[in-house]
């Protein structure tokens, strides 16, 4: 079983930058066999990914947050971040780390939740 941590989420003024962390551990948490990817849930809205990122460092981001976000990974310590900026009132949401691999072993977070507001 692999278990994701997230850290770095809270209240942030429009225009603002955030950094969102996420830690991956478990006896069968290999980076290597598993893709990462951020998600973010708004409430009444379906969870969208904003971003992923293979092992490799192939990146993935949503129409709303390319030009504004950066994901990137450190596969040797497991972990994976997401940095934030130019925030909008609209990416306020429980942002969701997940990994997920070939095999259907798909995994969450517990989520964090962001506020972007004056």
């Amino acid at each position: 079983q692999v278990q994701l941590v997230e850290s770095g989420g809270g209240l942030v003024q429009p225009g603002g930058s955030l950094r969102l962390s996420c830690a991956a551990s478990g006896r069968f948490f290999n980076a290597y066999a598993y893709a990462m990817g951020w998600y973010r849930q708004a409430p009444g809205k379906q969870r969208e990914l904003v971003a992923s990122i293979t092992y490799e460092g192939r990146t993935n981001y949503a129409d709303s947050v390319k030009g504004r976000a950066t994901i990137s990974r450190d596969n040797a310590k497991n972990t994976m971040t997401l940095q934030m900026d130019s925030l909008k009132s609209e990416d306020t949401a429980v942002y969701y780390c997940n990994a997920a691999n070939a095999f259907g072993d798909n995994n969450w977070g517990q989520g964090t939740q962001v506020t972007v507001s004056s």
